[in-house]
């Protein structure tokens, strides 16, 4: 290795177009289900039908693919530059779906997007300054509880995904997750690296074919339906702008932002690069700029994947051209539907038994960095202790705030920016108000001298 691939830093690093592919891959099949599922519970709450909601799968997949390409490769003032996956937000479910289903329609959705995202674009210069309410103490509890938050999804998954399913929690399916799982640490026992660093990839393909030996794979219905298929311009009309849908969606794009910034700084604590406001500017607008034009093309409000942050942690794959070649696939899947239909053929168990490990890892990077704090001085255990237990109350119980205003139940919704919110918050408490701040003990041997 010369010197000066020594002095790269490690996200600006090329592996070459072999190697970004597979790993890319490896992305894409990880926030696969994530991607699809929030156009497909629009697409159900507006009363689509099943060819008009795989326009807007293919949508998400295409637009999903441009956003990941532009927050990685980046133009000027545009993009992090990090090994970022983006696609359709869940943030913003429970809000559009309200819209579609009160009259609104899609197009009125649509028009609160474009809306939304062009006051949150203006406004991410301002909002990336937060970065100095950001210690450990705050970085460690948001990026545990992004793991946290993340392994019921891994759980449903390992079930079968689907609560209504007769096979829900069967013996098969949790089994099938676990020999997933299984395949995931033995290949992690490698002494090769690359394999180790494929172990994802190459555990969801061998749980496939043994899914599909034992009876669990339906992939007769791959070669049904069309092969290409281009995206339409405003294939379900014209948006439209009422005041009411803008302030809601104006309420999740804050929230959208507080999430991708909390991503920002996990990822750039992963890399080991330097996170600063205007790389956290950079990213935010790559974020709102592409949930603006998303509309043009039939999808939703883009949004960092948290779960592919695990995937750039387990793997030790930093590269943000690796997650570019994965927004390449992406754009190629909105293109390709049957690419998309032999990917949405994988059983679930068996990305659920990956995201086990996946998401897990996550919440570990959070603790090695809380691991970094000094807990003898009183106030960060509390800032942990209090901002973590935040979190956790919506991933416990999600109706926990379901008798409080619309609003508010958007803002804290999500565990992210609850623990997000409430780190902040006692951080600005305890570090930055001189009225609260307490005062400085006096050491004990200095006590002693004293006396």
């Amino acid at each position: 290795m010369t010197e000066q691939s020594t002095n790269i830093s490690p996200e600006h690093e090329y592996l070459g177009a072999g190697k970004s592919a597979a790993y890319g891959l490896q992305h894409v099949l990880t926030m696969y289900g994530g991607i699809i599922a929030p156009p497909l519970i629009v697409g159900t709450g507006a009363g689509l039908e099943a060819t008009q909601i795989g326009l807007l799968i293919a949508a998400a997949l295409f637009v999903g693919g441009l956003a990941t390409i532009l927050q990685t490769i980046g133009v000027k003032y545009i993009g992090a530059k990090l090994p970022l996956v983006q696609g359709v937000s869940f943030a913003g479910v429970a809000t559009m779906v309200a819209i579609v289903t009160t009259g609104g329609g899609l197009s009125a959705v649509y028009g609160a997007v474009i809306v939304a995202s062009l006051i949150g674009f203006f406004l991410a210069p301002y909002f990336s300054r937060i970065i100095r309410f950001f210690p450990p103490a705050v970085t460690g509890c948001v990026i545990t509880i992004i793991g946290l938050s993340l392994l019921p999804v891994a759980v449903r998954w390992m079930m079968g995904g689907n609560k209504n399913a007769p096979e829900w929690g069967s013996v098969e399916n949790i089994s099938l997750a676990v020999m997933t799982l299984a395949i995931v640490i033995c290949l992690n026992l490698s002494r090769n690296a690359s394999i180790r660093r494929l172990s994802i990839l190459l555990a969801i393909v061998m749980g496939s074919v043994l899914a599909y030996l034992f009876g669990f794979g339906d992939f007769s219905k791959v070669g049904h339906g069309a092969w290409v298929q281009f995206p339409s311009f405003f294939a379900f009309g014209m948006p439209t702008f009422e005041l009411s849908a803008i302030i809601s969606m104006l309420i999740v794009t804050l929230v959208i932002m507080t999430e991708t910034t909390a991503d920002i700084i996990a990822v750039g604590e992963i890399v080991g690069t330097k996170v600063d406001s205007e790389r956290i500017s950079n990213g935010l607008r790559a974020d709102m700029f592409s949930s603006a034009v998303a509309p043009i093309f039939g999808s939703f409000m883009q949004s960092a994947f948290a779960q592919n942050v695990g995937l750039v942690a387990i793997t030790g794959i930093k590269s943000r051209f690796v997650v570019a070649a994965g927004g390449m696939i992406l754009v190629v899947l909105g293109l390709l539907p049957i690419m998309g239909r032999l990917i949405a053929a994988i059983p679930v168990p068996v990305l659920g038994g990956a995201g086990l490990v996946l998401f897990g890892t996550v919440a570990a990077s959070g603790i090695r960095t809380l691991a970094k704090i000094d807990y003898n001085e009183q106030k960060n255990l509390i800032i942990v202790a209090t901002s973590i237990a935040a979190g956790m109350i919506p991933i416990i119980d999600y109706s926990f705030y379901a008798n409080f205003p619309k609003w508010f139940q958007t803002l804290f919704h999500s565990g992210i920016s609850s623990t997000c919110l409430m780190a902040i918050l006692l951080n600005i408490l305890f570090n930055h108000l001189p009225m609260f701040k307490p005062k400085t003990e006096v050491p004990e041997k200095v006590a002693e001298t004293l006396h």
